[in-house]
């Protein structure tokens, strides 16, 4: 596990309320500079509203947020330059080629040689072969490697990943995952949320668990497994899952 000092994002007190619905109830968390960062919960826990105020898509009714040491709130342009969001469904443009793709998105940040960023990305992510064929032909585990290639177009700081696996088969969302590792092993901080548990287990350093808008548990993997404890299973102790984990957690916080 990665021991940082840095934090690339701080949540304190964070509350949103959409009409009579109080989505988030005060969050708190950290994230580590070059770290793998998962937040868990159910559908409707609060784990997308939560990113869109991370990436200044929404404002908070109150609370401290910083990204990359920007408030997301005074300083939105300044959030929006260090960071980038992938959503569950890949934002390509299908009918133009992976090149194009690359290259439209380099020339919208205005980088220098929006050509030689789209070839360098292409072969990064596996795609040379396939950089002259409308977007509309990959498969959906090309489409997702394009997706994140053109949300690293311009070296964000940290990069936020919703749920980037839905929908794919289990060999592409391998290719995923190992696209998220090298990500972090760069230097890049990842922000993700899944509710493929098993993806976490596999992925993260930091683990929160968000359920009915507040972080119920958190820590690393081998921390929250002491919340649970281990079965004797034939004399072999048996380590539990992140889902047994996860699942014992909100039952417990459902019948306090």
């Amino acid at each position: 596990m990665k021991t940082m000092q840095t934090k690339s994002i701080q949540v304190k007190g964070l509350q949103k309320t959409y009409k009579q619905l109080h989505v988030l109830k005060g969050v708190d968390f950290e994230v580590e500079q070059g770290s793998i960062f998962a937040l868990l919960g159910s559908n409707g826990a609060g784990k997308t509203t939560t990113v869109k105020i991370l990436t200044t898509l929404l404002k908070p009714d109150s609370g401290s947020v910083t990204v990359n040491g920007f408030d997301v709130t005074s300083k939105p342009e300044h959030v929006r330059q260090s960071i980038s969001l992938t959503g569950q469904f890949a934002a390509v443009d299908e009918v133009l080629t992976g090149r194009e793709n690359l290259i439209m998105l380099a020339r919208l940040r205005h980088l220098p040689n929006p050509r030689q960023v789209a070839d360098d990305m292409l072969k990064r992510f596996g795609l040379t072969d396939a950089a002259d064929r409308k977007a509309a032909t990959y498969s959906g585990g090309m489409r997702r490697r394009l997706d994140i290639a053109l949300s690293l177009v311009g070296q964000p700081q940290i990069i936020f990943l919703d749920e980037p696996t839905t929908g794919l088969d289990p060999e592409a969302r391998i290719e995923v995952w190992k696209i998220v590792e090298e990500l972090a092993e760069g230097g890049t901080t990842v922000f993700l949320t899944t509710q493929y548990l098993e993806e976490a287990e596999q992925l993260a350093d930091q683990i929160a668990i968000l359920h009915e808008g507040k972080i119920i548990a958190s820590g690393t993997l081998q921390e929250l497994k002491k919340l649970f404890p281990s079965a004797k299973v034939e004399y072999v102790e048996k380590q539990p899952t992140l889902e047994e984990i996860f699942l014992a957690i909100i039952s417990k916080k459902e019948a306090m």
